[in-house]
């Protein structure tokens, strides 16, 4: 059945399946070349080194919930509300399989530095830019700091969301699920947007 996947597929989907369970640098080319059922030469023929092979693993999940965003940002006009623009960034990201991205998700934020080399800086850093300035048009009166604390916070959240998600209904007795994704979009932008309204009491160190 494995030798039916295309070898570049089977060596991503092995890359992934490692780096989330144990980590970028304690998995070795070997490890992924036994688990694809490849040789060496297959994995430098279509990623030329590890850290190439890292980043195509990265920007597989990453891109296409990007291109989503932006279409969908671009899809709701040039006025948008803030539960509009809030939704079309979260959606996109909500409405992936949890269960498959959640091991290299957490592995990649489990470090800082590695989470702004390999996924801000080359992923996310023109998107966030884009939906900052749409929601800048949206919060005139928002200092621009202020603006990007609530960014920060609200991207705490979405991340929290992602990696815990699934043990709301064991510690909430089942009164909450994550499997109406639809319910938890809304309940995010919902809760999201209340913070990025808020009036800005905090300044400076005060």
């Amino acid at each position: 059945m494995i030798a039916s996947i295309p070898t570049k597929d089977r060596i991503l989907d092995a890359a992934e399946k490692l780096f989330g369970t144990d980590g970028f640098e304690a998995t070795s080319l070997r490890d992924i070349t036994t688990a694809a059922q490849v040789n060496l030469a297959a994995v430098n023929y279509h990623f030329q080194s590890k850290d190439s092979l890292i980043e195509a693993v990265i920007a597989r999940r990453i891109e296409p919930v990007n291109r989503k965003r932006l279409e969908r940002l671009d899809a709701i006009g040039e006025n948008p509300t803030v539960e509009q623009i809030l939704t079309a960034y979260l959606s996109p990201l909500f409405e992936l399989d949890f269960e498959a991205v959640l091991p290299l998700m957490g592995r990649v934020h489990s470090n800082p530095e590695q989470f702004v080399d390999r996924v801000y800086r080359r992923h996310l850093s023109a998107v966030v830019e884009r939906f900052r300035t749409v929601l800048r048009r949206a919060l005139p009166d928002l200092p621009d700091d202020e603006m990007w604390w609530r960014l920060h916070f609200s991207i705490g959240a979405i991340t929290h969301v992602l990696c815990w998600g699934r043990i709301l209904p064991a510690v909430t007795d089942g009164l909450c699920d994550i499997s109406d994704r639809g319910a938890l979009i809304r309940r995010a932008v919902q809760f999201l947007a209340g913070g990025f309204r808020a009036a800005a009491t905090v300044h400076g160190n005060t």
